[in-house]
C-alpha cells in the first residue's frame, strides 16, 4: 500500500513513512492509493466477529507490507481491552466509543498508533517529538496512549479556557513524556501552528516531529473498525456522526469504501457548520470557530476535509451522506428530552448527533438509526448535571481528576512555538 500527499499525487511514501511523519512535506495529508476492500469471508463475518478481531482485519490491507499480520494481532490485542458497543435508546441505536481508558472515542486511534510507532521505531536511537493540537478529548487519549513509552514524547496544544476542567487534567496532569501548551486562541489556532511546524524544514530536523492529530493517517484507519463493526449488527442503517476536524467521519467513510454494510452517514455539527453548509451549496467556505457546549467540535477550518475531497467529489458526498448543525440550545433540550424519555443520558457531542438525526428522520429507513457517542456524559457533567442530576463517574476519569495540571501558557504565535522547543 503506497500513500500520496492530498496536495500532490506525485508525492508518494510508505505506511511507516506516513504515520511516523505525520504531515507530508507540501503541507497535504497522506491518503492511500486506493482504499482497500474487505475479503468477501471476513465481510459475510463482520456480525460474528470479536471486536479486536474486527479491528485487525480492517488495519491488515492497510500496513500488511510493513507490520507483520502476527504483530499487528499483538497490537490490536494489547489496544483494545474494550469494545464499542450498540445500546438501545428507544428506536434508535446508540453507538457508544467511550469505553476507554480516557472515556472518549479518541481512545481507538491513539492506543493503537501510540503501539504501532513503539513498533514502527524498534530500534531508533533517536527520540520522536509528537505535536498534537487538541479540542479537548484528542489531547488525553493521546497523551495516555503515549505515556510512558519509551523515546517518544508528546506536546500537546489545547486552547486555553475552552476544554473542561477534566479535559485540561487528562491533557495536562500526566507529566513525564508528556507536556501541554496552553494556547490563547481557539483549536483552529493550536491547529495551524502544528501544521506550520511540519512544514518547517530546519524545525522537523531538529526536533525529529510527528504528529498524533487526525491528520496522522494512522490514528485515522483504526476508528474505521467500529463502523464495521457497527454496520455489521445493523445494516444498511443511517449513522449519526458528531463532526468537528472531520477525522471521525472519514474513518466511517473509509469502513463504507472497504465494504462494511452502511447505508448513508449524517456530519452532525455544532454552529460551526463549514462542511453542511459545503453539502448544501457546493461551495467551501472556512471561518473562524466559535465557542460551544460541544466544545471537542469547535472547528471552523476541518483538516480532514482534505481527504474527504481526495476521494470523494462533492455530488459524490452528497449521496453518501446529509448535513445538520445544531445549536447549544438544541443541544440542551436533546439532554433534557432523551433522558426524560429514554432514561438514557446524552453528552453535549452526542445530542448534537441525536439532534441532527432528529432534523433528517425523513430520511431514516425501516428505523435503521445510528447515533455516535463520541465520549462519556461524565466529562461535561457542569453542562448535563444541572439537566439530567448526578452522573457515575468512571474509575479511569476519577483517576484523573485528582491530577494536577501542569502547562505553559503561550500566544497563538508560531515564533512562540519555535521558542518552546
Amino acid at each position: 500500500m503506497r500513500y500520496y500527499s492530498t496536495r500532490d499525487k506525485n508525492l508518494t511514501t510508505s505506511f511507516s513513512h506516513a504515520a511516523l511523519s505525520g504531515l507530508a512535506p507540501d503541507g497535504g495529508l497522506y491518503v492511500p492509493q486506493e482504499i482497500p476492500s474487505y475479503p468477501a469471508a471476513v465481510k459475510s463475518s463482520l456480525a460474528n466477529m470479536d471486536y479486536r478481531d474486527i479491528a485487525y482485519e480492517t488495519i491488515l490491507p492497510w500496513v500488511k507490507d510493513e507490520i507483520p499480520s502476527s504483530v499487528l494481532g499483538e497490537l490490536c490485542y494489547d489496544s483494545y481491552s474494550f469494545g464499542a458497543p450498540l445500546v438501545e435508546a428507544g428506536d434508535r441505536m446508540v453507538l457508544e466509543l467511550f469505553h476507554g481508558p480516557t472515556a472518549a472515542f479518541k481512545d481507538f486511534g491513539a492506543r493503537f498508533m501510540a503501539r504501532a510507532f513503539s513498533y514502527l521505531r524498534r530500534g531508533e536511537s533517536r527520540a520522536l517529538k509528537i505535536l498534537v493540537a487538541t479540542s479537548g478529548d484528542t489531547g488525553g487519549a493521546v497523551a495516555d496512549g503515549f505515556f510512558g513509552v519509551e523515546g517518544i514524547n508528546v506536546t500537546v496544544l489545547y486552547p486555553f479556557g475552552r476544554v473542561t476542567p477534566l479535559q485540561e487534567k487528562q491533557i495536562a496532569g500526566l507529566g513525564g513524556n508528556i507536556s501541554a501548551l496552553a494556547v490563547d486562541g481557539s483549536f483552529d489556532d493550536c491547529q495551524a501552528l502544528v501544521k506550520k511546524a511540519f512544514t518547517d524544514a530546519d524545525l522537523c530536523r531538529q526536533h525529529n516531529l510527528s504528529s498524533a492529530n487526525s491528520i496522522n493517517i494512522s490514528r485515522l484507519i483504526p476508528q474505521a473498525a467500529y463502523y464495521s463493526s457497527s454496520g455489521s449488527v445493523k445494516p444498511n442503517s443511517l449513522i449519526s456522526v458528531p463532526s468537528g476536524n472531520f477525522g471521525n467521519l472519514t474513518a466511517a467513510l473509509y469502513a463504507f469504501k472497504m465494504g462494511a454494510p452502511i447505508g448513508r452517514f449524517i456530519a452532525a455539527t455544532n454552529i460551526n457548520k463549514t462542511v453542511p453548509d459545503y453539502l448544501q451549496s457546493g461551495d467551501y467556505v472556512t471561518r473562524i470557530s466559535q465557542a460551544t457546549l460541544s466544545n471537542a467540535m469547535d472547528v471552523g477550518a476541518p483538516s480532514n476535509f482534505e481527504r474527504m475531497t481526495a476521494h470523494f467529489s462533492w455530488r459524490e458526498m452528497k449521496e453518501l451522506m446529509l448535513g445538520a448543525s445544531v445549536t447549544d440550545e438544541e443541544t440542551k433540550e436533546t439532554i433534557a428530552s432523551v433522558f426524560s424519555v429514554h432514561a438514557y443520558v446524552l453528552d453535549p457531542h452526542t445530542a448534537v448527533g441525536w439532534r441532527a438525526a432528529d432534523k433528517l428522520k425523513n430520511y431514516v429507513s425501516e428505523g435503521k438509526l445510528i447515533i455516535v457517542s463520541t465520549a462519556h456524559p461524565a466529562k461535561f457533567s457542569d453542562t448535563v448535571e444541572p439537566i439530567t442530576g448526578s452522573i457515575p463517574v468512571p474509575p479511569s476519569l476519577q483517576n484523573a481528576m485528582e491530577r494536577k495540571v501542569v502547562s505553559k501558557n503561550i500566544p497563538a504565535d508560531f515564533e512562540a512555538l519555535r521558542e518552546y522547543l
